[in-house]
């Protein structure tokens, strides 16, 4: 018996894009099929990508995923290899938000690296240098934003169905915990999420800004590539702490921008030490010299060192991330430099 298209579709649904738990029918890749009458299957990907083990990958996989099927003699994979454009993702339907110039994705391997604060005191000290800013809490399960600015607004809508993000601190801010109570836990299906950070980021009204900060949920996940999918990033910071256990996952992290095409922009070593307030002694509890070990491997620039800081923390728990106090501390300083950084490699 003849194989049919529904049945070629199904075996290509079970092969994955490297790095992800999506697999090529989803993420748009197939783009005809042809049964001949003497069971020859022929089948069109198109992918976008610099690395030359993606599409490798894909085409071993797929063609032994086909010659699985009953009623196959044969089974072709063509790949039509296309050269990604500037910034964008992996996907070619990614495109520019109307109105950002540039957009950042703030992103760990793992969670608990103190992500949010990195992409929060950026944010901050972003604007303050007099740059146009938002910042989009992508991290539907664990949302933190919100509290981090002090804010329980809820967000209203356009006439044209477009969500009014939340000002704070003359930043633009859009989360899921806007939406949901303190002690309400977003209970969402994969399709769900997808669905809800396709619309933080194409259905709010973000206007004329210089920066859009993403605050990634950990992992390298489906809400990663729904991103990279729906915009094109001007590349992604890594943020870890300086143990192995935290820098082995900063690596899958930057894989996968490397296999989605988004450049890596540099990484950012968090809880770098602690400095005792009573005796002033540095302490480097989590180990040193990881994070500058890893940018050297990875090639790309080691950003910024951040200590474990009660006074961040404090900040962040109380609504104002410490860069936007006007008495600036070391670690203000520090994230004001990063921003200055960012701001003459993406002007």
């Amino acid at each position: 018996m003849a194989v049919t298209e529904e049945e070629v579709t199904q075996a290509l649904m079970s092969v994955r894009y490297p790095g992800f738990s999506r697999d090529i029918v989803s993420f748009g890749l197939v783009k005809s099929i042809h049964i001949s009458g003497d069971e020859e299957v022929r089948v069109q990907l198109a992918i976008a990508t610099n690395d030359p083990s993606v599409p490798a990958t894909i085409k071993r996989e797929a063609e032994t995923a086909l010659s699985g099927l009953g009623g196959v003699r044969s089974a072709k994979v063509l790949i039509d290899i296309q050269a990604p454009p500037a910034g964008a993702g992996a996907n070619v339907g990614a495109t520019r938000l109307p109105g950002v110039k540039h957009v950042i994705g703030i992103a760990s391997g793992k969670g608990g690296v103190g992500k949010s604060t990195i992409a929060a005191n950026l944010a901050v000290a972003l604007q303050r240098s007099g740059a146009r800013v938002g910042l989009c809490d992508c991290d539907i399960y664990g949302p933190s934003i919100a509290l981090m600015f002090g804010s329980r607004e809820r967000p209203m809508a356009t006439e044209e169905n477009k969500i009014i993000p939340i000002e704070q601190y003359d930043l633009k801010l859009m989360s899921m915990g806007f939406l949901l109570d303190d002690t309400s836990p977003a209970i969402l299906r994969g399709p769900m999420v997808t669905r809800y950070t396709q619309q933080f980021l194409r259905q709010v009204e973000w206007g004329e800004l210089d920066y859009l900060v993403l605050d990634f949920p950990p992992g390298t996940g489906d809400i990663q590539l729904t991103i990279v999918q729906t915009v094109a990033l001007a590349g992604a910071i890594i943020v870890t702490t300086p143990q192995e256990v935290a820098l082995i996952d900063a690596r899958k992290a930057a894989t996968m921008f490397e296999k989605v095409n988004v450049p890596v922009l540099g990484l950012i070593e968090n809880m770098s030490y602690f400095v005792c307030p009573g005796d002033g002694h540095r302490y480097d509890i989590f180990g040193s010299g990881g994070g500058e070990r890893e940018a050297k491997r990875l090639r790309v620039p080691l950003l910024g060192q951040i200590p474990i800081d009660i006074a961040t923390r404090e900040a962040g728990d109380r609504g104002m991330p410490i860069a936007g106090e006007e008495k600036q501390s070391p670690v203000a300083a520090e994230f004001v430099r990063m921003a200055a950084h960012l701001r003459e490699s993406l002007p």
